[in-house]
């Protein structure tokens, strides 16, 4: 027999939209207050009463565990007290119906507490603030056991988890995807509107209202939109071909951090190789590879992680150039070299520089700020520390190509001008010049 429960929700237009169209995996990308947590919570408790297997299981997970506490729990206790038999346990933070389901908040600051756990649905809120391991380590294989489902909810904040995961689902059909502007949802009336309008700058309203992936922050160093104008830029051959080959090599520091080989060359540029899991001797012998191959023309190596991998280019012969990114810059108005690659970087960037299409390096490129807030007031970058207290992995692609900026490099003479060279001292030479009368 079917129960009818009035929860005494009425969903807005585009919330009964997407309740109809959602598949196993949605991401849904809605402006700051436009009600999508409410819908998540309700999304849950429906699946959690129409479960029909023994004990169903769902969760609702946002970047910390006091966030979810915060957003989501008051909403989930009111809806679920209108249902008959709810219980709500307040120490474990879930909610259970008559027919064994529950739903439980977690943190994604806790990750390991979702391990081994069988679920059968489950809404990630704020995903941009997340680490892109809790989807694939953990999440995913939470919702194997039982072919559960997962809501990707949040408001844009750059290139991160949450932007590749909603162009992933534009491009794949088994997955969907939906924008809710401000203007779609008209969750707010017009002074509300006018209201924050009139506190927000303009890349902030793009961002937080308009949804827009590419809105960059003010203290962002290389904005969404030079990135996105470079990412699969084709250059002639002729627009490059006559500036110097430059290897920069990006060491791994942690475990989740990658060691990464680009390759520049004037305007453009690739990236040759990148793993999480390589030691140093066989790293050097691909950066040699490379070299040889490649005919370049200099290595520029992390000094951060790197010493094993420079002492062994040494040992095999090449010339290598460690570049300590704490270490003094050329520029005496930067804080450090980090800060004047980096700032080099995205004036090659400016300028037209090309690189590949790769999400994780659009992203990290996209996610250091910059400040002129040290006492002498020079150009300084956020340290890797604080990028990592605000859940930013270590941007090791960009460092990579970052190096290739550490020094100044002419190009190697061609066959063809050294032979034109030589001529030129042959037919320039006069026997009789130093003989005198």
């Amino acid at each position: 027999m079917i129960q009818k429960i009035d929860l005494k929700y009425r969903p807005r237009k585009w919330q009964e939209e997407v309740a109809k169209e959602l598949k196993r995996f949605s991401v849904l990308v809605v402006h700051r207050r436009g009600g999508k947590t409410v819908l998540a919570v309700m999304l849950l408790i429906t699946a959690a009463l129409r479960n029909t297997r023994d004990n169903g299981r769902y969760a609702y997970l946002a970047p910390l565990f006091k966030q979810a506490k915060a957003v989501a729990w008051d909403y989930l206790k009111a809806y679920s007290a209108k249902v008959p038999g709810s219980k709500v346990n307040e120490s474990e933070t879930f909610v259970e119906f008559s027919n064994g389901s529950r739903i439980r908040l977690f943190g994604a600051d806790n990750p390991d507490a979702l391990r081994g756990m069988g679920l059968d649905g489950v809404v990630l809120d704020e995903v941009a603030d997340m680490k892109s391991s809790v989807w694939g380590e953990v999440i995913l294989p939470c919702l194997s056991d039982w072919n559960g489902w997962a809501l990707f909810i949040g408001t844009p904040r750059g290139l991160n988890l949450f932007s590749d995961l909603y162009y992933q689902a534009l491009n794949d059909p088994t997955w969907y995807a939906k924008v809710y502007t401000i203007n779609d949802t008209h969750a707010l009336d017009q002074s509300q509107e006018d209201a924050m309008r009139k506190e927000m700058s303009a890349n902030e309203w793009r961002q937080e209202m308009l949804c827009d992936f590419t809105a960059a922050s003010d203290d962002t160093l290389i904005s969404i939109d030079l990135v996105e104008q470079a990412a699969g830029k084709h250059l002639r051959e002729d627009q490059y071909d006559f500036s110097a080959k430059i290897i920069g090599v990006d060491v791994a520091r942690y475990g989740g951090d990658r060691s990464v080989i680009f390759k520049r060359q004037g305007l453009s540029s690739d990236i040759h190789f990148q793993t999480t899991h390589i030691d140093n001797m066989t790293l050097a012998a691909k950066v040699a590879e490379v070299f040889n191959e490649w005919n370049a023309d200099a290595i520029f190596v992390d000094a951060g992680r790197g010493e094993g991998v420079i002492d062994r280019l040494r040992q095999l012969g090449y010339s290598v150039q460690p570049v300590d990114f704490g270490g003094s810059p050329i520029n005496p108005r930067y804080q450090n070299k980090r800060a004047e690659i980096w700032n080099l970087m995205k004036e090659w960037l400016e300028a037209g520089g090309a690189i590949p299409p790769d999400p994780a390096l659009k992203r990290d490129l996209c996610t250091v700020t910059y400040s002129f807030a040290n006492a002498a007031g020079k150009f300084s970058l956020e340290s890797k520390d604080k990028m990592r207290d605000r859940g930013v992995a270590s941007p090791d692609l960009a460092d990579a190509l970052a190096c290739t900026f550490a020094f100044p490099v002419a190009p190697r003479a061609t066959e063809m001008e050294l032979e034109m060279q030589h001529h030129h001292a042959i037919t320039e030479y006069d026997p009789f010049l130093d003989i005198g009368d």
